[in-house]
Formats: structure tokens, C-alpha cells, sequence
């Protein structure tokens, strides 16, 4: 009888320890946990350590805390796509030493810290689609040897920096589209950046420009570079010289001053139109009448010679004779005169 009590014992503590979380299905065949389409507002407890795939996708999960899944630190494939994720705490990754793919699609995210991802070294996969997300930091990290998929498509977008890129030297998949980007100097980083990536073999959906106007609709790489114009640098000390200079200047003038420059930065920043050309008939005409020009002035040179020559031959010949006469009648009279003195 007490034999029976402990064999029941440790079949209910054994149960207890490799239980599956209630409204989720385990696999232990492939070690994962399937707690999709539950209602779950917060992460279930008691997740069995050895999981590799844990699916929480069409849930109701608000927030993830620090340390969301320190129970599950052999962690591979986490999916948190189509819940509703606003807040993330800046450690909900830390102990996911192995995690390679992250699915966060489907969420009202607003921004992500740098500091989100610093504890995801062996991530290969990160998709952020179909969020808020109007701005990335410029680096989520070190740089991301093994991530070879970005996705934010879907999210308010205007600009992202070339050195966040510059972060994920193996990324071979990029996906960009349905953003509000702003095709201005500041994408021009980004439009050098993807030229190269597609040169060395990368695949991406592009970029379509949703401003200025003059681009609107139109592919980023489509829009030559060299429309672009430098973007201008501020200078934190102009406020501050200006104020030493000038201490008894009232703050009213200076602000409208500021923001009439913040204008002009603006304006200065948007991509320009390059100067059409002249038409191609134009240039055809101006070469053509140049041409005949330069015809008429050789004409008229090569006559000029023609005559130059002509006449000289013509007085030389008629000059010739006389000339010769007197040469030798000169030279008769000398001798003449040399025989004649006396010896």
C-alpha cells in the first residue's frame, strides 16, 4: 500500500513537471507548443523547457515583460504575429541565446528600442510587418552575422539609416513596400545602399516613394542619384553664437528666425529636378547653321588666296622682262667703264 502511494506520487509530480500549458498542444516529437487562437492575454506559465518552437500567434497579448521567456532558454522559432503587442519591454528577449526566428507581424508597434534585440546574436529571421512603426533605431544591436531576412513592410516608414543595414552584413531578403517613405536627401544613403545590395545578388520589393509630390508613385531606384542635393548640416553652435552676439535680442524673432531656416533646410533637402535639355531639334538646327557658317568663311578665305596668288603670278610675269633688261645693261655699262680707265 505505501508502495502504491509513492508510485503515484511520483507519477503525479512527473506529470506535473512535463504537463503541457493549459489551452496549448505539445509535441514532444518535435519539441513544440501550439497555443494559437487561445484568447491568451499573457504568455502561459510552466512551458516545458526543452521547447525549440513556441506558437502564439491570434492571441490577445498586450505586453511582454522582462525575461517573457526565460523558461524556454533552447528557444529556435518564437511567433507573436496578430496580437496585440504594444509595449515590449527592453529585456522580454534576454536568455534567448538560440532564437533564429522572430515573427512580430500583426501588432499596433509603435518603435523598438536598440536595446530590444541585443540578447538575439543567432537571429536569422526578424519580421516586423503590418505594424505603427514610424522609426528604427540605427543599430538594433551588434552587428547581425546570421540575419539573412528583414521585413517592415506595411509600417509608417519614412526613412531608415543606412548604418542599420550596414549591421546585417549576410541579409539576403529585404522587404520595404507599403511605407510612407519620404524620397528626399535623406533616403539617398539608402538608394546607394540597395543599388549595391542588388548588384551582389540581394533580393528586395523596393522602395516606392510616398513624397515629395515630384516622385510620389515612383520606384526609389528608379529616380537617378543625381537629382539628389547634399543634405544640409546643422550647426548646434549657430543658436548659441548668435545669442552671445546678440544678448539683448528677444526670443520671438530668433524662433521665427530658427523656423524660417528649418523651412529653407526642408526645402533644400528635397530632391531637385535636374534642368531639362534643349530639344534635340534645336541642337541639330545650331550645329547645321554652324556648319554652313564655317563653310562660307572657308569659301571665302581659299577665294581670297586663289585671287592673292593669281595677281602675284600675274604682276611678276609682266614685271620680268624690263627688269632683266636693265640688270644687263647695268652690268654692259659697268664693264664698260672698268675697260675704259686708265691702266
Amino acid at each position: 500500500m505505501k508502495g502504491t502511494l509513492l508510485l503515484s506520487s511520483a507519477i503525479f509530480l512527473l506529470q506535473g513537471v512535463c504537463s503541457c500549458p493549459e489551452k496549448c498542444f505539445c509535441h514532444t516529437s518535435s519539441n513544440s507548443v501550439d497555443c494559437s487562437h487561445q484568447g491568451l492575454a499573457e504568455i502561459p506559465p510552466n512551458l516545458p523547457p526543452e521547447t525549440l518552437t513556441l506558437l502564439l500567434q491570434d492571441n490577445q497579448i498586450r505586453q511582454l515583460p522582462v525575461f517573457a521567456f526565460q523558461s524556454v532558454p533552447q528557444l529556435r522559432t518564437l511567433n507573436l504575429s496578430n496580437n496585440s503587442l504594444s509595449n515590449l519591454a527592453p529585456e522580454a528577449f534576454y536568455g534567448l541565446q538560440h532564437l533564429q526566428v522572430l515573427n512580430l507581424t500583426q501588432n499596433p508597434l509603435l518603435s523598438l528600442e536598440s536595446r530590444l534585440f541585443h540578447a538575439l546574436p543567432k537571429l536569422r529571421e526578424l519580421d516586423l510587418s503590418s505594424n505603427n512603426i514610424s522609426h528604427l533605431p540605427t543599430s538594433l544591436g551588434e552587428f547581425w552575422e546570421n540575419l539573412t531576412m528583414f521585413a517592415v513592410q506595411g509600417n509608417q516608414l519614412q526613412h531608415l539609416d543606412r548604418a542599420l543595414l550596414e549591421s546585417m552584413p549576410r541579409v539576403k531578403l529585404l522587404f520595404l513596400k507599403d511605407n510612407n517613405w519620404k524620397c528626399n536627401c535623406h533616403l539617398l544613403g539608402l538608394k546607394l545602399w540597395l543599388e549595391k545590395f542588388i548588384y551582389e545578388g540581394g533580393i528586395t520589393d523596393g522602395i516606392i516613394c510616398g513624397s515629395p509630390d515630384t516622385w510620389k508613385g515612383k520606384d526609389l531606384l528608379t529616380i537617378p542619384h543625381e537629382l539628389y542635393q547634399p543634405c544640409p548640416h546643422s550647426s548646434p553652435d549657430l543658436a548659441s553664437s548668435s545669442q552671445d552676439q546678440h544678448p539683448g535680442s528677444e526670443e520671438v524673432p530668433k524662433s521665427s528666425e530658427n523656423h524660417s531656416l528649418g523651412q529653407q533646410d526642408l526645402l533644400e533637402c528635397e530632391a531637385k529636378p535636374k534642368p531639362r535639355p534643349a530639344s534635340l531639334r534645336h541642337a541639330v538646327a545650331t550645329v547645321v547653321i554652324t556648319g554652313v557658317v564655317c563653310g562660307i568663311v572657308c569659301l571665302m578665305m581659299l577665294t581670297a588666296a586663289i585671287y592673292g596668288c593669281t595677281y602675284a603670278a600675274i604682276t611678276a610675269q609682266c614685271n620680268g622682262g624690263p627688269l632683266s633688261q636693265t640688270s644687263d645693261s647695268g652690268k654692259k655699262g659697268g664693264k664698260e667703264l672698268f675697260d675704259s680707265s686708265p691702266a
